[in-house]
């Protein structure tokens, strides 16, 4: 549920700032970057036998499943009807009387059981399809049946919450394995969910049953159903050896060493081998393209789409797979090697939300104008190859170990491109604590998992990797990423290995600020004022320039745009009305306080002007080369009677009736013009007709008269003229499709 929230004039811009995420649904060239959400997967013992655990190498892990999967894809019905035999070796010193698989298909069978995140794009999705009933969004995995490959028999299951709980025919002892054959049906619901399907595509996650993690230290199986609000994902690395049937037009997509076969009329089959794998998921499209690079061993492939065969748009694909390769290569140089033949990133319809799973990736569209080397959630989501794929962890418990690693790689790796914006300034610009620990459950996190897990987390590393530096940082890295690498972490084990590297002192720093609210970085590693206001400056020209690209024929009397021109470090001049009656003062002082509030975020400054006879002096001089902002009723404001009929012209050319406006009382606004001295510069005039405007108009415009009009986070106005009792009395503006998410209410 979106909440409207009423912000000040410094949150919003904060909030700007770090939402540049919504500027995905503009044009291309705008920094994108998408919430990132993750799935982790499965819990070990860390804390005990570190040392034994580090002089194991990752090369030392045997997995103890295997799976072999048959299955079929109706599109008609969009079911799966599958078969599978699931070899399962105890690994743990415990009897197993019982085996649990996860059936995260489940969380389908009702809305309010499947996660919310998806909630308000399959309303918009329900919108636009009206023929889809409400049980269209909604489906589920049916179990058929379960048997004893040995024996034969069908065994005893008890199917409650997302978990199939088997019962054995013998117990399982240590070491011991138990090969089971499971025949069970799965209905895709139609929609965004991670499976699902939508116009021409078919997500495939959770779409079989996959073994649960047996927890040795509690002596349970894990159940917890999917998250309806972040990530439940939790898996073993497996062996996976699939084949299935599809219709022959499909192009599907699954990680591991693919094939094709033909099968019946009209149909084939697709396998893929897939070793030492977390989770098997697929995509599936008529309309995929593909385009791939091999170096050094691996190759990166990128599934699209291009229905015109558009060559910038395979251009652009193959500068994301360069993108790739260097973020690999730059990771495994960093943590440890990325040890898998080949990495695959899928497009589709997901908006806003990019999704890593073990070997592949799904991002949304991409233009052609696009610009693979600032996509940070591109590079976010190849990170969660090492922290998620090949580590794995909890991430109903512990998400942190996953999304707060994986924002911090990506920070890493852009800091060493040398970005002031996605590098380490970004992560030490946020500089408000939460009253929540950052080690907290999903639940616990509440409305906050990105603030949390992802921008908290990602700082609690930072201050580590500053305090031991980099060159012993990386080490650690390298030792974190092969006691775990194939199995599963948990916070636990992370401060086991940073008290076995660094030292007791060093393990419980890091413990206070993951375990206990409020964590703040140690002041020395923060930024300075200065810092703070030139990375605000950087992201504000990075969005602004990004406005501008996006749309180019948004008209030069924009008001935003001498926002922008001063970003550029072009001058601006801010020119009162005066004399003036005190109430007129007040409400002239109110509307500078909203811009220089704006300005000083981002360290810029404006010149000063009010009386007449300096205005005067500087007319064709410093006024003339400046971008001005006009504040109060022209008749009072000698910057404007000094170019009234050139005002009025430039007015008219641009469509503002200067005269209608200005010759009526009880009005108030603002409009863009041309500067009459200077084609390259703006004038901005913010205005009333009466002497000041009334108490009831005044509360709703003179605060957020500089926000509506100069911030890329509302709608693209030339001008906007209100009566007395603030309703419009005319207004032309270009729309801005992100500005109702940050809409503000009194």
């Amino acid at each position: 549920m979106t909440t409207k929230t009423k912000r000040t004039g410094r949150q919003l811009l904060q909030t700007t700032i770090a939402a540049a995420m919504a500027f995905t649904m503009l044009a291309a060239p705008f920094t994108s970057t998408n919430t990132a959400y993750a799935q982790a997967d499965s819990k070990g013992s860390p804390t005990q036998a570190a040392s034994a655990l580090a002089a194991q190498t990752k090369q030392d892990v045997k997995t103890n499943i295997q799976y072999d999967i048959q299955a079929k894809l109706n599109t008609d019905d969009m079911t799966i009807s599958g078969k599978q035999t699931v070899k399962y070796r105890n690994t743990s010193s415990d009897k197993l009387n019982d085996v649990v698989f996860r059936l995260f298909a489940d969380a389908h069978r009702s809305k309010e059981t499947q996660p919310s995140m998806f909630a308000r794009s399959n309303e918009e999705i329900a919108q636009e399809n009206p023929d889809k009933k409400p049980e269209d969004f909604l489906g589920g995995i049916d179990i058929i049946s379960v048997k004893d490959t040995a024996t034969g028999r069908t065994l005893a299951t008890k199917n409650e919450k997302q978990a199939l709980t088997v019962q054995l025919e013998k117990a399982l002892n240590q070491d011991e394995e138990v090969a089971l054959e499971l025949e069970y049906k799965t209905k895709i619901p139609f929609g965004s969910q991670r499976l699902s399907y939508q116009k021409d595509i078919i997500n495939g996650a959770h779409w079989f049953p996959v073994m649960s993690v047996y927890d040795e230290k509690t002596h349970t199986w894990n159940k917890t159903p999917y998250s309806t609000k972040f990530e439940t994902d939790y898996y073993e690395v497996a062996d996976y050896n699939v084949n299935m049937n599809v219709p022959e037009k499909l192009q599907v997509v699954m990680p591991g060493q693919m094939s094709e076969q033909p099968a019946e009329a009209g149909r084939k089959v697709v396998s893929t081998k897939s070793d030492k794998t977390r989770e098997l998921v697929f995509f599936s499209s008529e309309k995929f393209h593909k385009a791939s690079k091999t170096k050094n061993g691996l190759t990166v492939e990128y599934v699209y789409y291009n229905d015109n065969n558009d060559p910038a748009k395979t251009a652009v694909i193959n500068k994301y797979i360069d993108q790739a390769f260097k973020a690999i290569e730059f990771f495994s140089d960093k943590f440890g090697k990325y040890e898998y033949p080949e990495f695959r990133i899928v497009e589709s319809h997901v908006e806003g939300v990019a999704v890593e799973f073990s070997r592949v990736i799904q991002m949304g569209l991409v233009d052609a104008n696009a610009a693979p080397e600032k996509k940070t959630a591109f590079v976010h989501e190849i990170a969660h190859q090492w922290f998620h794929s090949i580590i794995g962890n909890d991430s109903e418990t512990e998400s942190f170990l996953d999304e707060g690693f994986a924002d911090f790689a990506m920070s890493y790796f852009f800091n060493e491109q040398g970005s002031k914006l996605s590098g380490f300034d970004d992560v030490r610009s946020d500089i408000y604590p939460l009253d929540i620990a950052i080690n907290s459950t999903n639940d616990n996190a509440g409305e906050s998992p990105d603030a949390l897990f992802y921008k908290r987390g990602r700082l609690a590393i930072y201050e580590l990797y500053r305090t031991v530096g980099q060159e012993k940082f990386d080490a650690f890295m390298k030792e974190y990423f092969n006691r775990y690498a194939y199995r599963n972490a948990t916070v636990d084990g992370l401060l086991q290995t940073i008290e076995d590297q660094f030292g007791k002192a060093v393990r419980d720093r890091m413990d206070d600020n993951l375990n206990k609210p409020n964590f703040e970085l140690k002041p020395e590693y923060g930024m300075t004022e200065a810092e703070q206001a030139e990375f605000m400056r950087l992201g504000m020209v990075e969005m602004y320039d990004g406005v501008e690209q996006g749309y180019p024929d948004l008209s030069k009397e924009t008001m935003f745009k001498i926002m922008s021109k001063a970003l550029h470090g072009e001058p601006l001049t801010i020119v009162y009305s005066n004399p003036v009656s005190k109430a007129a003062k007040e409400q002239q002082e109110m509307i500078f306080s909203g811009i220089q509030n704006m300005l000083s975020m981002t360290g810029m400054k404006a010149d000063i002007m009010s009386e007449r006879q300096a205005i005067k002096k500087n007319m064709e001089t410093t006024l003339a080369k400046s971008n001005v902002i006009v504040i109060g009723n022209p008749k009072h404001n000698t910057f404007i009677q000094a170019l009234k009929p050139a005002i009025v012209a430039k007015a008219e050319q641009a469509g503002f009736p200067w005269k209608e406006v200005m010759n009526k009382p009880g009005l108030h606004g603002a409009y863009g013009v041309t500067h009459p001295y200077n084609k390259d510069r703006m004038v901005v005039h913010y205005f009333w007709t009466d002497d000041h405007v009334n108490e009831k108009a005044a509360a709703g415009f003179l605060p957020l008269a500089g926000m509506k009009t100069l911030m890329v986070t509302n709608n693209f106005y030339q001008y906007f003229i209100q009566k007395a009792d603030g309703s419009i009395y005319k207004e032309k503006f270009v729309d801005n499709p992100i500005s109702k998410l940050f809409q503000t209410e009194e």
